[in-house]
């Protein structure tokens, strides 16, 4: 039986930024951090944009160099995967076999792709974007030749996926099944430009697009059948249909949580000396009125890490962090601050046709979070906004000649 005296579970930019944190706040005891890839942490957002277009090799992606977590004395445990918590022996069990025990716990290990339920999902040629090994056989596919891609959820890393797949002269069809793109995340305004801009540039997209299954030749895909019938056929699938929090052996531990695990303001679950940080850790969070959710951002992973750690090292900081976004998609840098949930009004802030504008989120007119494309004054300025909780008009806000710090 192996002993740490904090294990991590996750190798991604939570679990890779607590074992940092822990180091720069001078902690000396035995870190481990425990990762279902077999890889060493790499960032997961340049796996749907720069990493699948081949313009970062897998060298450029890595969170630190390899060389780097023996320096600091933290011990890698790749390719392991935790089955189950025995929270009052403190140890865990690996699906390989063996247990680690613990003094503190970190869960760290985010989500898993949420997968089709449908007949021929489980086809070779269907993907997730989850992790290297993912895009790794998407882009084997490409070189091996496929052409025709139907990419299913108009989400960020379903449009960034279509972005990249256009810049290879892919045919690319993506099917969202509400009446716009990035609904759940975003304002008509912002929707209609993302919407115009992917038909511009070549995508067949298609809105309440409702799919039946997936047809192949028994082993491998070869196309999309929808609810009315009509065949849509293809050579590869990429499903991008948001993710599961993967907290199976915490709420069988006995830890609280219907939406992933709930941690309190120092990321502590319920349990005894075991915390949960990122994409799984339901939080009251600061920004959203104090509304329990869930963020799926790599600043959320990295700084409730460092709150954890902190709160570990002895230094407890309740969770304050200003949540910020990004997507690249062609040769368009979207920035969002806060969190525009719970909006009641929108300002369109410049023009879309020019390519740079923001979309302002108020409610009870006072500015909660910005969209902003191609506008980084507007992002750079906006967080300072949001944190006075600003409050102007509608035509103060939408005069772009006016700087929006100018209005506080």
């Amino acid at each position: 039986m192996e002993h740490a005296d904090v294990v991590i579970v996750g190798g991604g930019h939570g679990g890779a930024q607590a074992a940092i944190a822990l180091r720069q706040n001078g902690f000396e005891g035995s870190v481990m951090l425990i990762g279902r890839d077999a890889n060493p942490p790499y960032e997961r957002p340049p796996l749907s944009k720069d990493y699948l277009s081949g313009d970062k090799p897998f060298e450029r992606i890595m969170i630190r160099p390899e060389k780097f977590w023996a320096d600091k004395d933290i011990q890698l445990k790749l390719g392991s995967t935790v089955t189950k918590i025995d929270a009052q022996a403190h140890t865990v069990t690996l699906a390989r076999g063996g247990e680690v025990t613990y003094r503190k716990l970190i869960w760290a290990a985010g989500g898993d792709a949420r997968r089709l339920s449908c007949k021929g999902a489980d086809l070779d040629g269907v993907h997730a974007v989850r992790d290297r090994r993912d895009v790794d056989r998407i882009m084997a596919e490409l070189e091996g030749g496929a052409q025709r891609v139907v990419v299913i959820g108009g989400g960020y890393i379903g449009l960034e996926a279509a972005s990249v797949l256009r810049k290879l002269e892919r045919d690319v069809t993506v099917l969202e099944s509400l009446p716009r793109v990035l609904a759940r995340v975003a304002g008509p305004d912002l929707s209609d430009f993302y919407q115009a801009e992917h038909i511009c540039q070549g995508v067949d997209l298609r809105l309440n697009a409702q799919m039946d299954h997936i047809e192949g030749d028994g082993e491998k895909v070869t196309g999309v059948i929808m609810s009315d019938g009509e065949r849509i056929a293809c050579d590869m699938v990429i499903v991008g249909i948001g993710i599961v929090p993967s907290v199976g052996p915490l709420i069988a531990a006995g830890a609280s949580g219907s939406n992933g695990v709930d941690v309190d303001e120092y990321c502590r679950t319920v349990l005894d000396d075991i915390y949960a940080i990122g994409d799984c850790a339901s939080h009251a969070n600061p920004f959203a009125d104090k509304a329990v959710i869930r963020l799926e951002s790599v600043q959320n992973a990295n700084d409730m890490a460092t709150t954890a750690a902190k709160a570990i090292c002895g230094d407890k900081q309740p969770y304050h962090a200003f949540p910020w976004f990004w997507s690249n998609q062609y040769d368009l840098k979207l920035q969002t601050a806060g969190l525009s949930m719970g909006h009641d009004d929108t300002v369109l802030r410049g023009d879309p046709e020019a390519r740079k504008f923001s979309v302002v989120y108020l409610k009870e007119g006072r500015v909660i979070a910005l969209d902003c494309v191609n506008s980084v004054k507007d992002y750079a300025q906006g967080r300072k906004v949001i944190e006075a909780g600003l409050v102007a008009t509608k035509e103060e806000l939408a005069n772009t000649d006016t700087p929006l710090k100018e209005l506080l």
